[in-house]
């Protein structure tokens, strides 16, 4: 395996193809991004539907949903939470803050763009049916959780989550096998899901979910029965109770804990 020296080297160049990718491109590979972390946050809660434990249901959730950032990192597409390292060839002086901006904008728009896709078609397919509802249940459930936090909870569990993911990142990267990045991304992941922080891109898809299975009055009857609020889950609640603090905090905790940490310890000029 690469050293995690070598590991911070590679991204310099990594960082300044990925920041110069033509807009069509950068916002394909985001859109195929947001489909498979999307397509993760389906199976972590179909999974953890019908499980009364909560740390069972987390711990079940954390097993499958690495499946999605390895396909993010095998397959070469663009998710936002790992392109937070790009700091590293800023800092390198090898991309301006401008194309990094520009990356990240565009990147977190495709991620947008991809988890509500699957959203969508999650709430066509009738697959919230699942387990006498069950399943919308759970999707309710969870999408009204995550726009309850306070700012400062929803940017604490941002940073948290992107420390690990990150790590993920560098861990895949350092592996030299398919069979190495596999297993270098599962553990940080599986953390970070069993710890309950969060991602916004997981979360472009978690919570316009729950809002659109609200459509559904008998999912709406469920959960009214169940004493879930669901009056808090709205486009505005999404965005400002949820989207805005996780997104600063992901950033904060790829871009400053792992990218600036990697390149003040392996790249700064010494004199």
């Amino acid at each position: 395996m690469l050293s995690a020296k070598e590991v911070a080297e590679q991204y310099i160049e990594l960082g300044e193809k990925k920041s110069g990718y033509p807009l069509y491109k950068m916002i394909g590979l985001a859109i195929l991004a947001g489909i498979f972390i999307a397509l993760a946050s389906v199976a972590s809660n179909t999974v953890s539907a019908t499980v009364e434990s909560s740390s069972i249901a987390k711990l079940l959730a954390g097993l499958v949903f690495p499946g999605g950032l390895i396909m993010v990192l095998c397959c070469g597409t663009e998710l936002f939470t790992g392109d937070c390292l790009l700091v590293i060839s800023l800092l390198k002086k090898k991309i301006s803050l401008f194309r990094m901006l520009r990356c990240w904008f565009f990147v977190y728009i495709g991620n947008l763009i991809g988890s509500v896709i699957i959203a969508g078609l999650i709430n066509m397919s009738g697959q919230l049916s699942f387990f006498n509802n069950e399943l919308a249940l759970t999707t309710i459930k969870v999408a009204v959780k995550k726009v309850s936090y306070t700012f400062s909870q929803g940017l604490a569990m941002g940073i948290l989550c992107n420390i690990l993911v990150c790590t993920a990142v560098i861990m895949a990267f350092s592996g030299k096998t398919l069979s190495d990045k596999v297993l270098g991304t599962f553990f940080p992941i599986l953390l970070f899901i069993l710890s309950g922080f969060e991602h916004c891109v997981a979360n472009m898809y978690y919570i316009p979910s729950g809002m659109m299975a609200l459509s559904n009055s008998e999912y709406v009857k469920m959960a009214v029965e169940h004493n879930i609020d669901i009056e808090k889950l709205n486009i505005g609640s999404f965005f400002m109770n949820n989207l805005l603090p996780v997104t600063i905090g992901n950033i904060i905790g790829g871009s400053i804990f792992i990218g600036a940490f990697y390149w003040f310890l392996y790249l700064r000029e010494k004199h």
